[in-house]
């Protein structure tokens, strides 16, 4: 029995030395020192020994236990460090570089100009207002002056949920709401995302506007070109030269465009201006009577104006952007510029 022992033992040495991975190593544990392992086996013919020699035989077979367990635990430690070293070798990390700072975020230009725009508002009077984006037709046609099958809202491709229910096409129905609950004199400012059927470089499905309404009485058009002309200079630079175009809006009569002279090229006439020297910036012009009327407004009584901006236009000529896609592709390139 003492010779099989010796026999185990050198088989089991020999078999550890040459596992070449961790699961080759762990199958020669298995195998000697298993419950249904070899050693195992050895010691279950252990009542043939004679009693004289049973002492000896169990010491030499725990001996020869602990004598495997140490080797194997050492192959594995080994083969584990090995394994660590190669993995170093092929990804070829150098220890010594710094660790990666922590990249801060940036504010969205976007919402930098929203803050900046309601800031400038807040010093004249204006009061920021916010309402629901799906919104019902009433308040994003009807109550505007813009009847069912108005052609007006031809140029506003929208995106109806039901018959009834529209997502909105401009945060005018905010004024409408607001008007609908508080009586004059109001300032209030309405900015969020609004949705409209189209889609290019200059254009997006989703977009963010801004509108303002004011309404007292004796407002009159010279306050709406007082108010914006100051407005403008604080975005733009106090040196900007604006114009106002004769338009038409259902829900402002009269209605004006408001242009800007080009800021890329100075008036002098390029590409983004159309050759023209001007940017047109805004819309603006005196609420309608019809308006007013559909919220219990007297209009012999009070005076009003509203205007409405699209924030990524005025962002795209502040920042020099020549595509409105940058602002949603969510590229920390192009954001961490702001």
């Amino acid at each position: 029995m003492i010779g099989n022992l010796q026999q185990l033992e050198n088989n089991a040495l020999a078999e550890i030395d040459a596992a070449t991975t961790e699961d080759e190593i762990s199958a020669v544990r298995t195998k000697y020192l298993g419950r249904k392992g070899l050693l195992t086996g050895l010691l279950r013919n252990i009542a043939q020994v004679p009693d004289t020699e049973k002492p000896l035989l169990g010491k030499r077979s725990n001996e020869l236990k602990e004598l495997l367990n140490t080797k194997i635990e050492e192959a594995l430690q080994h083969k584990s460090q090995l394994q660590k070293e190669n993995i170093l070798l092929k990804e070829k990390i150098d220890v010594t570089l710094p660790g990666r700072s922590v990249r801060y975020g940036r504010i969205h230009p976007v919402i930098k100009i929203r803050r900046e725009i309601c800031a400038i508002f807040a010093s004249f009077g204006f009061s920021v207002v916010e309402g629901p984006e799906v919104e019902l037709d009433y308040y994003n046609f009807e109550a505007l002056n813009i009847p069912k099958d108005h052609p007006a809202r031809d140029m506003q491709d929208t995106f109806y949920i039901e018959e009834n229910i529209v997502l909105r096409t401009h945060t005018s129905p905010v004024q409408v709401r607001i008007m609908e609950k508080v009586q004059p004199p109001i300032r209030i400012l309405s900015p969020g995302r609004v949705y409209r059927r189209d889609s290019d470089v200059s254009h997006t499905p989703m977009f963010h506007q801004i509108e303002g309404l004011m309404v007292d009485k004796g407002v009159r058009f010279s306050d709406l070109k007082g108010i914006l002309t100051v407005f403008l200079r604080k975005i733009f630079g106090k040196e900007t030269i604006l114009r106002f175009r004769p338009s038409f809006f259902p829900f402002t009569e009269p209605s004006a465009e408001v242009d800007i002279r080009c800021v890329m090229c100075q008036g002098r006439g390029c590409r983004v201006c159309g050759q023209s020297g001007w940017l047109e910036i805004l819309g603006s012009g005196m609420v309608d009577p019809a308006v007013f009327k559909n919220v219990g407004y007297d209009s012999e009584k009070y005076t009003g104006f509203a205007f409405g901006l699209g924030l990524e236009r005025i962002a795209m000529l502040k920042y020099g952007i020549s595509d409105i896609r940058l602002f949603f592709e969510n590229d920390f390139r192009f954001l961490k510029q702001f």
